[in-house]
């Protein structure tokens, strides 16, 4: 797409021709030698190019030269902002020191929230802007940004006022969550029933009255959070109207993912000690399994996701970057697509239905993740010639425009 076509994106209507479709409605749904046509930021056609209604012929034509479409691609979790880096606490994991020794010793989570303790709006807005722009030119149009590295009042809501503003650009749409129960801050040491108190009723309240997030998540492990203080935590949310999701067995079967699915959680992610129980909950509740390979790899784990329980029993599987300083400093989904396959066994169209269609339905969005009638106009073109390409390259990035609400956005 050469970039002459910015010249002309006042006009409304748009047909996108010359391009093989994969709608991701029910796997792939490969569509050869299709066109698709935008009205501001809806998609109110699709189909065969030849079979173009004579309506929208004096349209402005676009030709995506025989390439593939996906829908916007949609990373569901991600701890985008953040001050500092965690390069030491790397070093210290590939000399033998386990992630949950260094949390118990002050460092992880905690060092982040310093650093982000620290840092001003600006400069969280400046660093974390970097890195939404990689994930942008590998495609991405919607994520879900985290809260979790304030752990107080004040630098919870900074972290979510940084969201917000990332997400008043017109080239992405920012999800929020508000993550004040990642860990427990040092103010609190040893005192995570006075903590989560704390949050329920100070920092959500605040959190909720300016609108800050549009779901509540936690961090359900030994070193974080029990189950009955993550129950404490979801009646509230519910109290206050706001969905709910869960950071869940990934480092034990803690029950989490069974406790969120009684409260019908968006999402479950993590999973790496899900028994089938807990899957047959998720099931019926509709929660979404989000599936994290970059941390799996960087924490150098070796025990998968129950892939075959969760396809078994008919529950949704996103992938997402999980982007994050400590376990997962990752700034290509289309990484993560390739990892979802080669370490958890994800079949291409499931790594690729990862971050479509179930990456909008973990964030409760159902304007989204498909090529439809209706849906926004937020797509990328890849130049591949296969769709499990997208799973099988290993670095580099095979997209070559990003569409957002139906304007050209990456060439």
């Amino acid at each position: 797409m050469p970039q002459t076509y910015a010249a002309t994106l006042s006009e409304s209507l748009k047909v996108w021709k010359d391009v093989t479709l994969l709608t991701m409605i029910n796997g792939y749904d490969l569509r050869a030698n299709a066109a698709i046509v935008t009205k501001k930021d809806k998609i109110v056609w699709l189909g065969q190019e030849n079979e173009l209604p004579a309506e929208y012929t004096k349209a402005q034509m676009i030709s995506c030269r025989g390439h593939f479409m996906t829908p916007g691609l949609i990373d569901c979790h991600t701890h985008l902002i953040y001050g500092g880096n965690r390069i030491e606490e790397f070093e210290k994991r590939l000399n033998g020191i386990s992630y949950t020794q260094i949390a118990q010793n002050g460092g992880g989570i905690l060092s982040t929230v310093q650093a982000t303790r620290q840092a001003n709006e600006a400069v969280l807005y400046g660093s974390a802007k970097k890195r939404l722009a990689y994930l942008q030119k590998s495609g991405v149009t919607t994520l879900e940004i985290k809260s979790g590295y304030g752990l107080d009042l004040k630098n919870e809501l900074k972290m979510l006022r940084v969201a917000r503003l990332l997400g008043q650009d017109d080239t992405v749409d920012v999800v929020t969550s508000f993550l004040g129960a990642h860990a427990v801050p040092p103010e609190f040491a040893d005192d995570p029933t006075g903590y989560m108190d704390f949050v329920i009723d100070e920092i959500l309240p605040a959190v909720a009255k300016q609108g800050l997030a549009d779901a509540v998540d936690v961090f359900c492990e030994p070193i974080a959070f029990n189950k009955q203080l993550t129950e404490k935590l979801f009646s509230a949310a519910r109290a206050l109207n706001l969905p709910v999701k869960i950071h869940a067995e990934q480092l034990s079967n803690s029950g989490g993912a069974k406790l969120a699915a009684s409260y019908q959680a968006l999402s479950a992610d993590h999973l790496e000690y899900l028994d089938e129980a807990a899957v047959k909950h998720m099931a019926a509740a509709g929660t979404v399994a989000v599936l994290l390979p970059g941390a799996f790899y960087t924490l150098r784990d070796d025990r998968v996701p129950p892939v075959d329980l969760l396809r078994q029993y008919g529950v949704p599987m996103a992938v997402a970057s999980d982007s994050n300083p400590g376990s997962s400093p990752a700034l290509s989904l289309s990484l993560m697509i390739n990892m979802a396959t080669t370490l958890f066994r994800l079949t291409p169209e499931e790594a690729l239905s990862g971050v479509t269609c179930y990456g909008a339905q973990a964030l409760g969005l159902d304007d989204r993740g498909v090529l439809q009638v209706g849906k926004k106009a937020d797509f990328a073109l890849w130049d591949i010639t296969h769709p499990a390409e997208l799973s099988y390259q290993l670095g580099g990035n095979l997209c070559i425009g990003v569409v957002k609400d139906g304007v050209p956005i990456i060439f």
